[in-house]
């Protein structure tokens, strides 16, 4: 099917709805519109909602990334240094720093592909979490308008245009963490407003090496509405630098020492490891909501550089000079986006149909080298990448009872890759391939203040264009077969959401997803690895709970079976697809000058090899946050994270490394911890 074909059929069918506009009408119910939009009526799976700043302010985060832990069945850990992307953790998925899950801020694509790290790497350390209005969240490939590295799922973070009030705050915690940041807002005439944040921040963490973590971060916007128009415009700037502690080996630290030193968990190897990275960016959009008709149009340019030095295997590859390595990434980003809904009737049936197109182009130069001590003394690869992604999407809304809806959508892309190799002409050349994604959702109900969800569709993920290209690996010289441009998934859910308890909002979601290829770039040796089809399939329950209006309770469990889906001699296992998350927390609100938080947070055991011979170790820890205001401009916060102290790790893997002075190399398992028990308090001013 050409791209053409299915841009012609989408624009006939949005030309089919006719001018007699019907809004559909279905009941809708908020638990507590301060902190979840996810009523009856809300979503088109039971998989989808949104949360809002409130729920946001009520807990603690260790890292800014970690604002994805509201999103149900989630979890983010790190690796190495507090600037580099986190880890992230949904539905039996290692994600990485972010494949298969893609996240937008302010409408602004945060995953990278062809990234020097890793495809999709997706950097949250720029979110400002107080000026957070809300994040819009949706699990699986069932929706037309998300594309690339959204099938396991997706998340837009939109920032508030408005502040209630301007406010400084200031942070001061261990580890000679230090925190400042001024936001406020003003208008600037009538329907125009002007937003800013400033944010500046320092941490050294519970690291021996210290973290020497300095971020700067800047965000700009100006917004307006006249009648039916809303506008907005958008600055950021972030920069950051930093020394990481990456993951060692269990077998350092049963030993307890090293090169003749004391050597614990909170220890590094090479200590000078760590990176530096900023993103700036410009972005506008426009939209018209007049009832029956809604446009939006948007765009936006970015550019972004970062510079990665890590060592996973010490002293494997080269004794003499340690197996240091430098991944450096520096490019642009232009984007453009437009699309059009309208209400209507079909055959007599309330309906709304929808139609829009898309389009991102990366031009990078990206590159893998050999260090030693941050200093270069060999090249692995260096390129030039050229990647554009053109999409068209298209769904159509028809209530076809009182109770029941149906949403049926189709996607096209298509990605076109160029790479100049400026190491090996012999990997440099161009590709492209086109993609359509079908999508299906049906709603039945809502019967007793409860609805029944049907969803299935087709999503993807990109490779990294120098896998799309590669004919010789870059270290060996060894031939490879070029990987596809575009991997399929599929995904099926069941789902149901039920307000039939006063006060309580429940969903429950069984779900599959499969994928033909789980190929990845592995930014670590320069080479795509052709990993094998899998299929995942599990179990989630997510619950909100407000017996008394000052308590809010928030249950969420998840469990999931992850598999190759072919027969292979090395096991069947998915290393790190983790088979059980849980989130557990109470919120205790405005009880007088007193509101607290506790969350428990579970992130289950999960296979670090194909057999399941060596397994990671599930980890609980526990959040606690006290708040008193003091007067009515005051706040003083308290945030103590890991509060029982748990001796836990954020990532395990097992693989073969040698150590300085070891005869040879040795399969073990690399460990990251957790922070033990870290307290934080912040006192905040409004004016």
């Amino acid at each position: 099917m050409s791209i053409h074909h299915v841009v012609t059929g989408i624009a006939a069918a949005a030309m089919a709805l006719t001018s007699t506009a019907q809004t559909l009408a279905l009941e809708r119910v908020e638990v507590d519109g301060r902190h979840y939009d996810n009523g009856v009526g809300s979503s088109d799976a039971a998989s989808q909602g949104t949360v809002r700043a409130a729920l946001l302010k009520s807990r603690p985060v260790l890292r800014p990334g970690e604002v994805l832990e509201f999103v149900p069945g989630l979890i983010v850990t790190q690796h190495s240094g507090d600037g580099k992307a986190n880890q992230y953790f949904l539905r039996g998925f290692n994600l990485d720093h972010g494949t298969d899950f893609a996240t937008t801020v302010m409408g602004l694509p945060v995953n990278m592909p062809s990234h020097a790290h890793g495809q999709g790497y997706a950097d949250l350390n720029f979110l400002i979490p107080e000026i957070v209005e809300r994040i819009d969240y949706r699990k699986g490939p069932y929706f037309a308008r998300n594309g690339d590295f959204a099938a396991a799922g997706s998340a837009d973070i939109d920032y508030q245009r408005e502040l209630d009030a301007p406010f400084v705050s200031l942070t001061l915690g261990e580890g000679r963490y230090r925190r400042a940041l001024a936001a406020g807002s003003t208008r600037l005439s009538e329907g125009v407003q002007l937003l800013g944040a400033v944010e500046a921040m320092g941490n050294d963490g519970p690291w021996r090496l210290p973290e020497d973590l300095n971020r700067r971060n800047l965000v700009l916007s100006l917004s307006g509405a006249v009648g039916t128009d809303r506008w907005r415009v958008g600055l950021m700037d972030y920069r950051a630098d930093w020394t990481s502690t990456d993951q060692v080996p269990q077998r350092l630290i049963d030993a307890g020492s090293f090169n003749g030193r004391p050597f614990g968990r909170f220890d590094a190897i090479d200590p000078t490891d760590g990176g530096s990275t900023r993103r700036s960016s410009l972005s506008g959009e426009w939209s018209r909501d007049d009832g029956d008709h809604s446009t939006r149009v948007a765009g936006y340019a970015m550019a972004y550089r970062l510079s990665l030095y890590s060592n996973f295997t010490y002293a494997m590859e080269r004794p003499d000079t340690g197996d240091q390595f430098a991944q450096k990434d520096d490019r642009k980003i232009y984007g453009l986006s437009a699309s059009h809904a309208v209400d209507t009737t079909l055959a007599g049936l309330p309906a709304r149909g929808e139609i829009g197109v898309q389009l991102r182009q990366d031009r990078a130069r990206v590159g893998l080298f050999d260090t030693e001590a941050r200093a270069t003394i060999g090249t692995t690869r260096d390129d030039r990448v050229r990647e554009t992604l053109a999409s068209v999407y298209g769904d159509l809304g028809v209530a076809l009872a009182p109770w029941a809806r149906a949403v049926v959508g189709l996607r096209a892309d298509q990605a076109r890759f160029r790479v100049d190799s400026l190491s090996n002409a012999t990997n440099a050349g161009s590709a492209r391939q086109t993609l359509a994604s079908p999508k299906l959702s049906l709603v039945l109900g809502p019967w007793s203040r409860t609805e029944f969800f049907v969803n299935a569709g087709r999503g993807f993920h990109s490779n990294d264009a120098r896998g799309v290209t590669a004919r010789v690996d870059p270290r060996s010289g060894d031939p490879v077969d070029p990987v596809p441009g575009l991997v399929k998934a599929k995904g099926r859910e069941l789902g149901v959401r039920s307000e039939i308890v006063p006060g309580l909002q429940s969903s429950l979601a069984w779900w599959t997803l499969a994928f033909d290829s789980e190929l990845v770039y592995v930014g670590d040796a320069g080479a795509t690895e052709a990993n094998r089809p899998s299929r995942r399939h599990g179990v989630e329950w997510n619950n909100r709970y407000i017996p008394v209006p000052w308590l809010l309770i928030d249950a969420d469990l998840a469990w999931t079976r992850a598999r190759f889906s072919d027969a292979d001699p090395t096991g069947v296992r998915i290393p790190n697809a983790v088979d059980k998350v849980a989130s557990f927390g109470v919120t205790a609100r405005e009880l007088g000058p007193w509101s607290a938080s506790l969350q428990w947070r579970y992130l289950g055991s999960a296979p670090l090899i194909e057999d399941d011979s060596v397994r990671s170790r599930s980890s609980l820890t526990t959040n606690l946050r006290v708040n008193r205001r003091v007067g009515a401009k005051t706040e003083v916060t308290l945030d103590v994270f890991n509060l029982f102290d748990r001796r836990v790790n954020d990532i395990e893997y097992f693989y073969e490394s040698r150590l300085p002075g070891e005869a040879m190399a040795v399969a073990d398992r690399h460990v990251h911890p957790a922070e033990p028990r870290t307290l934080r308090v912040t006192l905040r001013r409004s004016f």
